[in-house]
């Protein structure tokens, strides 16, 4: 007895393989992720280094050439690449696949600390960062208030909002875009300067030593403790405008004679509008290994919670989002099984006249293309484009299948 005359000569062993076919395989499809592609570990680990002034050919040759020596003696790495602008120095490492991203973190901060010592003195130290290698966020978030100035809105973004959004599951960064610092502003009058005998360097060491931070410690004794506090820093343009660049006898050269001193945004480059107004973006950024649609969900889950804590005059709007494209497609994928399991259904009906015949291929496609979710949840796999795609082509050999079946068993049951 060859294994298909078993099942033909027992009926209810074969509805009870069914039925266990179609239970395992609903529950490894109730199991699998869905995702775009199959996961993969595509991590890239960006170095970017301030050197406040310098040209391009300098960062290239003291920092950009030294760092990315250094980087590429480091485990796992595929390739890097590197750019220098003004003032400017950003070193990508991109990893192999599937190389751990928490342990290629370690590896190249390592070998950072290793040249630190020989990049400028006046040089920021360098910033190391994990990510995946895109060059768009996941998600963009416009953020607009008309009440609320857009460096109170950054402050406000970035004590209240962005750590909320750091904190969801699969989101490994969220990016203010047109954010605006506060910072004083201070700007240079050369004419002013030459006829006072003031150079910039001068201005520079003048308010260095006038604005600095102190920490003076505390004093107690065997009942009292005091902290002590000093007002080392300077809070308003006034107060910057008073600070002595230069004094000879009984001349003072002050800060407001050669500068125009405001209190205004650190950076003023990027200006980000929505729908011609003047607003601030946030740009959502997947860690490494994310599933793109559960942490989108994840977002659009806290999106109403946030808003409703924002304070009057304030909206926060989703204008973008790559999991509506990737859901679009797999909604694609599924409505072109559905149309094949129609379209054959309809070819078979038509050719064997039968409606019996077509009851075959009905519960085979389904329980074959739901039996092998199982398999797929064994092994690891997801619910994605390919494996989608796979199911299409897979369509076809199962009908094939079933209508040379049943092809074969009407032939028999005609010649009686």
């Amino acid at each position: 007895m060859n294994f298909s005359e078993t099942f033909i000569r027992r009926p209810v062993l074969t509805l009870v393989t069914a039925i266990l076919i179609l239970l395992l395989g609903a529950q490894g499809f109730l199991n699998l992720s869905v995702r775009e592609y199959p996961e993969v570990e595509e991590s890239v680990i960006t170095i970017t280094t301030v050197y406040p002034g310098a040209s391009a050919s300098l960062m290239q040759g003291f920092i950009t050439t030294p760092i990315a020596k250094a980087v590429l003696n480091a485990d796992n790495v595929d390739y890097v690449t590197s750019s220098s602008t003004l003032g400017s120095s950003t070193v990508s490492v991109n990893m192999v696949l599937n190389a751990d991203p928490d342990q290629a973190l370690v590896d190249v901060l390592a070998k950072v600390q290793q040249v630190r010592g020989q990049l400028p003195d006046d040089a920021e130290d360098p910033v190391v960062q994990k990510g995946t290698g895109f060059e768009f966020a996941l998600m963009y978030i416009a953020v607009r208030s008309t009440t609320m100035s857009p460096e109170q809105v950054t402050e406000f973004l970035t004590q209240v909002v962005q750590p909320r959004f750091t904190t969801i599951e699969g989101v490994g960064d969220a990016q203010i875009l047109g954010g605006r610092q506060f910072a004083m502003r201070v700007w240079l009058d050369p004419i002013r300067l030459a006829a006072l005998n003031v150079t910039a360097s001068d201005v520079l060491t003048a308010i260095r030593a006038s604005n600095f931070l102190s920490a003076p410690g505390k004093t107690e004794n065997h009942f009292v403790a005091y902290s002590l506090q000093t007002a080392t820093t300077l809070e308003t343009p006034e107060s910057f405008g008073n600070i002595a660049v230069r004094a000879e006898g009984d001349e003072i050269v002050r800060l407001r004679d050669v500068a125009d001193v405001e209190y205004g945004p650190e950076n003023d480059d990027i200006r980000v509008t929505f729908n011609g107004d003047e607003g601030t973006f946030l740009g959502i950024i997947a860690s490494p290994g994310a599933n793109a649609l559960d942490t989108a969900a994840a977002v659009r889950e806290e999106l109403p919670r946030i808003e409703s804590e924002l304070p009057p005059g304030m909206s926060i709007e989703l204008v973008y989002s790559a999991s509506d494209n990737i859901s679009a497609s797999i909604e694609e994928v599924f409505k072109t099984i559905a149309e094949a399991v129609i379209i054959v259904v309809l070819v078979i009906l038509l050719f064997l006249g039968s409606f019996r015949s077509v009851l075959v291929p009905i519960f085979t496609i389904p329980l074959s293309l739901v039996g092998v979710c199982f398999a797929l949840y064994l092994v690891g796999y997801s619910i994605n484009l390919l494996t989608l795609l796979a199911m299409v082509l897979a369509i076809g050999l199962v009908v094939d299948d079933a209508i040379v079946v049943v092809e074969s068993i009407r032939r028999h049951l005609e010649r009686g």
